[in-house]
């Protein structure tokens, strides 16, 4: 093909968006190699993020160019490629967070390395959105996120939690320290696993390498932070089938989840192939077929905004400390891992993405259910 054509094609489309190729704002492009532009056309945001990974293009303000193409609707402007035709129809007919499979894409993204981890989150390593309000660094804002989602399950000394998907143990620790219950937490990942055993050591906390459909026991409480979206729309029902089953029936459970303005099989086809394999972000419309007949829904907070501020703090921290990743990971990993946090940070602040807090009764908490910050 004749790069000329795709050049002024992708050159339209991004203008459109006040993007300027070759520009001098923040949010401009500079364009190393002209096949950029056919592995857009070609590619769509696969293209886009591997031509990234490549070295074909850079922009001063990744996070800003993202937010400008996210709010103009840039990415549904280009036309979606055959193969990802073919990868929506294969979500729709398969499974691909059955648990054998589930544990491989659990640990393509969180054994990458616990030392990645270490100098990215917070000092509780704590992997989803913290909660910004009085807050003055990342520290304090997870705990703001911690201590909320205490409060509105509302822990008392001596219950039993239940923790799917604990991560690194953050929430686990946390409780159990401040609170004084008891957790169970259960992850896929080896590395989490391990490093969460060793940082709850001496507290009422067990950590066990299980998928969740294997847990069968009941909990004063269960929460879930950040792995809902891991779980895939054929097993939205089991999971809350699971979290019906292990919930006592006074109990309330807390669901802390990335969601979406609109159904789809797939994350981006970027994020699903290099950071996220097989995940699928929810909508309000499958959650709420999800929790009918099990789950009264007691309380629903969108605070989305603050993810915004979380990702860019996890790049801030990245980029602080990459010289001393750099020996293990090598600069295609870096802005690989860069493209990951400052899109996803745009996403958020141009809303495409949402952040939900969502707390479920089982039979409707009697008088009311009432939360304020």
């Amino acid at each position: 093909m004749n790069n000329y054509k795709p050049k002024r094609i992708v050159s339209r489309l991004l203008s459109s968006a006040g993007i300027t190729v070759n520009g001098n704002k923040p949010w401009d492009i500079s364009v190393f190699n002209d096949h950029f532009y056919t592995r857009v056309l070609q590619g769509g945001s696969l293209g886009l993020g591997e031509s990234y990974m490549e070295g074909y293009w850079d922009c001063v303000h990744l996070d800003d160019f993202f937010y400008k193409l996210l709010r103009a609707n840039l990415d549904k402007s280009i036309r979606r490629s055959l193969r990802l035709k073919t990868e929506i129809l294969l979500a729709r007919l398969f499974n691909f967070q059955q648990p054998a499979r589930a544990i491989r894409n659990g640990q393509r993204h969180y054994d990458t390395g616990n030392d990645l981890f270490l100098h990215m989150l917070d000092k509780r390593l704590t992997y989803t959105c913290a909660f910004w309000d009085n807050a003055h660094n990342l520290d304090e804002a997870q705990e703001n996120k911690l201590d909320l989602s205490c409060r509105k399950l509302r822990l008392q000394p001596g219950m039993h939690v239940l923790d799917i998907g604990c991560g690194w143990g953050s929430f686990a620790r946390y409780a159990a320290e401040k609170y004084g219950v008891a957790v169970t937490g259960v992850t896929i990942s080896k590395e989490q696993a391990a490093l969460a055993q060793e940082r709850c050591a001496g507290l009422p906390v067990t950590i066990r390498l299980q998928d969740y459909r294997m847990v069968n026991e009941k909990f004063d409480a269960v929460v879930s932070l950040g792995m809902f979206e891991h779980v895939g729309a054929h097993n939205y029902p089991e999971y809350m089938r699971v979290a019906d089953r292990c919930l006592k029936d006074d109990g309330l459970f807390l669901l802390h989840t990335i969601g979406g303005n609109e159904t789809s099989a797939f994350t981006d086809q970027w994020l699903n192939k290099y950071i996220f394999p097989g995940a699928a972000i929810p909508t309000i419309r499958q959650i709420g077929q999800a929790i009918e007949g099990l789950f009264v829904m007691e309380h629903w907070e969108n605070f989305s905004v603050n993810y915004d501020k979380t990702l860019m703090a996890w790049y801030e921290n990245v980029s602080a400390n990459w010289d001393k990743l750099k020996s293990r990971y090598d600069q295609t990993f870096f802005r690989m891992w860069k493209y990951y946090l400052l899109s996803c940070a745009a996403s958020f602040r141009a809303r495409h993405s949402q952040l939900w807090q969502i707390v479920l009764s089982k039979a409707g908490v009697p008088g009311g259910y009432t939360f304020s910050h």
